[in-house]
């Protein structure tokens, strides 16, 4: 749910029995489908079917029709529903990522991606409040993140935790050795966002189909269709799967390396009349100064709903379909220790909301962007891991491309990496 993963954990890559299928498989499609360094030549106006309207299939359906196919979006509950990892109110965006390039430059290309849409579309979505990630005593990670942050051309600051306390005084820097801020990065109206692609991919011409999808047969390499009601085929050219924590129920291979884990998240009351704690006086924050332990956020103000906070920490694995979203009172226990010790002026205040929803998380963290090992024209997408929603028009610039053969999607994406 928040934007917040690819901090240093163990993610450790799985070996499964699908392992020797898989590469079987994509030896055949890596074969079929390279051709040179660029990708097989597609038809003029090609045909595409996207499975799922959240973060990444939203966005993905939109830049495939914005480059000249005619696309089908096909959603089984819509986009922004309150099952999707991408169905809460608001999404952190940031660029600090630690050592890891490619997505500090795709949080980069991601913001003004989000900037010159909302333009476009007369919306407000992007809150540029600032972002304060705190480092602890370990801040290899934070240290790495500098150059790549200034490679990007992100703005940033270095603070030491004596001038974030001049600073921001609201919060209490005990533990805290310094922090980056990222004064251009903020948070995003999550799903409004997904609302806002989804009329857009509409009013320029794309098809919706509210429906549970379900791949057909493969035959020659090929899926021949995907099944949206008893006896009722839809068929297209090329098929994305962006099915979040669906993806290892669609495609039951990727069921040992897609984990949808809990997440619990909480929204605080401030005292009537005082700014504080909201983001007029105090960014979003990230407090990574646990390392290892726990990872929490926040989003003051969060848009009036009330100050949001969370623990970036995986919870357990859950079916996304029937899951009970009810808060545990161990969880409430504690963001309330935390909200005391790091923030004292909220250690009183109410709970004015919660919300249960989760992570799709890859073992990695990184995200998934390949062809089906067995199927030339199915693309799956995914693996979002708790950070994918800011990433969303970059994502779906990078998928559209590769599906319409423009450009292969990057190494550190794709499948092959999961069964080695």
């Amino acid at each position: 749910m928040p934007s917040l993963a690819l901090c240093p954990r163990d993610g450790l890559v799985k070996k499964n029995s699908s392992r020797r299928r898989f590469l079987k498989g994509s030896a055949l499609t890596g074969a079929a489908c390279v051709l040179g360094r660029g990708m097989l030549p597609l038809p003029t106006r090609l045909s595409v079917i996207v499975v799922g309207a959240g973060a990444f299939g939203g966005w993905t359906a939109l830049e495939l029709l914005r480059k000249g196919a005619k696309v089908t979006l096909v959603d089984a509950w819509g986009p922004g529903n309150s099952r999707a990892s991408s169905g809460g109110e608001t999404r952190i965006i940031r660029a600090t990522y630690g050592p890891s390039r490619i997505y500090t430059q795709l949080a980069a290309e991601a913001l003004r991606l989000w900037q010159e849409n909302e333009q476009r579309w007369g919306l407000k979505l992007f809150f540029r409040t600032g972002v304060l990630w705190m480092a602890g005593k370990d801040d290899s990670y934070e240290r790495a993140a500098l150059p790549l942050l200034r490679d990007a051309e992100v703005r940033s600051e270095r603070l030491a935790a004596s001038d974030c306390a001049k600073r921001w005084p609201q919060i209490q820097f005990d533990e805290i050795s310094w922090s980056i801020y990222e004064p251009d990065f903020g948070y995003l109206a999550a799903r409004r966002g997904c609302e806002a692609v989804f009329h857009a991919f509409l009013k320029e011409g794309g098809e919706y189909r509210q429906a549970q999808a379900a791949p057909g047969p493969i035959t020659g390499n090929r899926l021949a269709g995907i099944t949206v009601a008893p006896g009722e085929n839809l068929t297209a050219d090329a098929y994305v799967f962006a099915c979040g924590p669906w993806l290892g129920k669609v495609f039951p291979f990727l069921a040992s390396v897609i984990h949808p884990t809990r997440q619990e998240v909480f929204f605080f009351g401030t005292a009537a009349g005082d700014l504080r704690f909201t983001d007029a006086q105090l960014p979003v924050w990230i407090d990574n100064s646990r390392r290892g332990e726990h990872l929490y956020y926040g989003i003051p103000g969060n848009h009036w709903r009330g100050f949001k906070i969370a623990d970036d920490t995986r919870g357990p694995v859950i079916d996304p379909t029937t899951m009970e979203r009810q808060i545990s009172a161990a969880g409430l226990a504690a963001a309330r220790t935390y909200l005391s010790m790091r923030f004292p002026g909220l250690a009183d205040a109410p709970l004015l909301e919660n919300r249960v929803c989760q992570y799709e998380n890859s073992p990695d963290q990184n995200f998934i962007a390949d062809r089906h090992p067995e199927a030339t024209n199915v693309w799956i997408v995914g693996g979002g891991s708790g950070h994918g929603f800011k990433h969303g028009p970059a994502i779906g610039g990078l998928v559209s491309d590769a599906v319409l053969g423009i450009k292969a999607p990057p190494q550190e994406f794709l499948l092959k990496r999961l069964y080695a």
